[in-house]
């Protein structure tokens, strides 16, 4: 494979023609998607077991690096909701120390692949395994709050799905009902938020009223999730609710930069992280790219790049675990509001990370009041959107083949992995493209005149489909000596080695009944692959020494 090494953010072209109408827009879009991302990074980041401030560093550091490296003019990284049973299973087997090792040699991987221009290739993963397995994952986020939801006293909770349930039914007695209405009150709040600013809400108040329009208009623009974060933790704060929230259960958020820690590093261990690591890189990859994908569809913008997307995205998840962060890609919800929101470059995405980290360094203790039965509220609310539930009901509309991919990754996703899905998920689409791809091949017979019969080929000669000469094989067998068998491939678009086996085969099957094989109006790819292997030549020796015979 030839490298063309390209490394060219999307920054470098963004600033040609940058003007301060544009850097206005950017700014207003990177505050919107700061306060979006917030709640939503440590709210991530508890739910993979680490502490809050990981998730928010993660928000910064890699939203930076992605930001000023990226293929994306609008794309904001960062924590996502995918990685929350990944990281999740990863700490428990391996422990934090192994999470972070994991994490920057998955680093090294993206990057990797976008050095050897492998970015394409994510667009070939079938999109009924892609929607399998999101919804498998938005399931597992789902179960994963029902704790903290219900306030549940669970010291530990398991990374299993099934034992999950187990646990939190043998702790229902500990049910907190004050908990459980501050998360039903977010959830609600989210759900119905939108709808209080919709255009016919507006459409019905009095015209008159002075301001009535720039009000809604900033109505609209406020997130969801920072009105019920910052409401809720005032009621739970103000009538004092007997609640657990982020300061009782990991302290303090500290009001300064985060230490660099060098995690203890051996080949040894690298050796035993392969599957984590390919893991985290996996999604990485496919997270990002997708996302790229969304914000292409909804955005006037040039198009992304996704090699130099996926190199963006090596470097942010090489640097963050240094710092104590966790993986991180392109999240399409933040992302999504920042279109919406008027970003037009990556600078927007920059101003995105320079506003969590104001926050963080200025009103880091604050964040200690938030209930963890509100965080809860606000990943239920990601779950729901993050899954394509109506993909079930339109289920009966496509194959069997559809079916069985997304079901069957659906299911591996929630009882086993991500991993586990994804590679069966994977081998079943190849098995059954080949099962799809050797029943469009067909033989046929269109003459049969004494001695000569005549065969007509059909589509791709491959290795699954390579038995059906058999069909020509039995019927020489059977048939009068000497034949004269001629296939006409006029309609064969493909042929692979098997497929040539198959035929040098027959070859050697009419030579025994002393005949001759003729391959007649052969396509260019068939042709090339008959002359190469030498086979073209072989026919043409046997035809020779028959007419010497004769």
């Amino acid at each position: 494979m030839r490298i063309s090494f390209s490394f060219r953010p999307r920054l470098l072209d963004a600033m040609q023609g940058y003007d301060r109408a544009r850097f206005a827009r950017d700014v207003g879009a990177g505050l919107t998607v700061g306060v979006v991302a917030l709640p939503l990074a440590m709210a991530f980041a508890i739910a993979s077991g680490l502490t809050p401030q990981a998730g928010l560093w993660t928000a910064i550091l890699a939203g930076l690096a992605i930001s000023l490296l990226g293929g994306s003019s609008v794309q904001i990284g960062g924590p996502a909701g995918a990685f929350i049973v990944i990281v999740y299973g990863i700490i428990e087997r391996y422990g934090v120390a192994n999470l972070l090792i994991a994490t920057a040699c998955a680093g090294v991987v993206l990057f990797t692949m976008g050095l050897l221009r492998l970015g394409r290739l994510v667009r070939y993963v079938p999109v009924s395994i892609v929607i399998g397995f999101t919804n498998g994952i938005a399931v597992l986020i789902a179960a994963s709050q029902i704790k903290d939801w219900l306030g549940l006293s669970i010291a530990k909770m398991p990374a299993d799905f099934f034992t999950q349930l187990a646990t939190m039914a043998a702790h229902l007695a500990s049910f907190n009902p004050y908990a459980f209405g501050l998360g039903l009150a977010c959830l609600g709040g989210l759900f119905l938020w939108p709808r209080l600013w919709h255009a016919r809400l507006q459409a019905r108040l009095p015209v008159s009223v002075p301001g009535l329009k720039e009000a809604s208009e900033v109505g609209a623009r406020v997130p969801g999730p920072v009105v019920a974060l910052v409401t809720l933790t005032l009621l739970s704060w103000y009538f004092s609710f007997p609640v657990e929230t982020i300061g009782s259960r990991f302290g303090a958020i500290p009001q300064a930069l985060p230490s660099f820690v060098l995690p203890a590093f051996s080949w040894a261990t690298v050796k035993l992280l392969v599957t984590p690591t390919v893991t985290i890189a996996l999604l990485g990859a496919i997270e990002s790219l997708l996302c790229a994908r969304v914000a292409d569809q909804l955005s006037s913008l040039p198009r992304h790049d996704p090699d130099q997307e996926l190199m963006a995205q090596g470097v942010a998840n090489f640097i963050v675990p240094f710092f104590g962060g966790m993986p991180a890609t392109g999240t399409i919800a933040r992302t999504v509001t920042n279109i919406r929101s008027g970003g037009t470059s990556p600078v927007a995405g920059v101003v995105h990370a320079l506003t969590i980290a104001a926050v963080v360094l200025i009103a880091g203790p604050l964040a200690g009041l938030v209930p963890l039965s509100v965080l809860a509220g606000i990943l239920l609310f990601v779950a729901w959107n993050m899954g394509d539930w109506r993909e079930f009901g339109h289920l009966g509309k496509y194959s069997a083949d559809y079916r069985v991919k997304l079901l069957g990754t659906f299911a591996l996703t929630v009882i086993f992995d991500l991993t586990v899905a994804v590679q069966v998920g994977l081998a079943a689409a190849c098995i059954l493209f080949v099962r799809k791809m050797s029943s469009l091949f067909r033989v046929e017979q269109v003459r049969k005149d004494g001695a000569l019969i005549e065969f007509r080929l059909y589509g791709s000669l491959f290795f699954g489909a390579a038995d059906k000469i058999d069909h020509v094989v039995l019927a020489v067998e059977n048939g009068p000596p000497e034949p004269v068998v001629v296939l006409d491939a006029l309609h064969l678009v493909h042929l692979d080695t098997s497929g040539l086996d198959a035929l040098r085969q027959l070859h050697k099957v009419v030579l025994l009944r002393g005949g001759t094989l003729h391959l007649e109006n052969l396509q260019p790819q068939p042709c090339e692959v008959v002359q190469r292997a030498g086979f073209a030549a072989e026919l043409a020796q046997n035809l020779a020494s028959e007419e010497v015979a004769a």
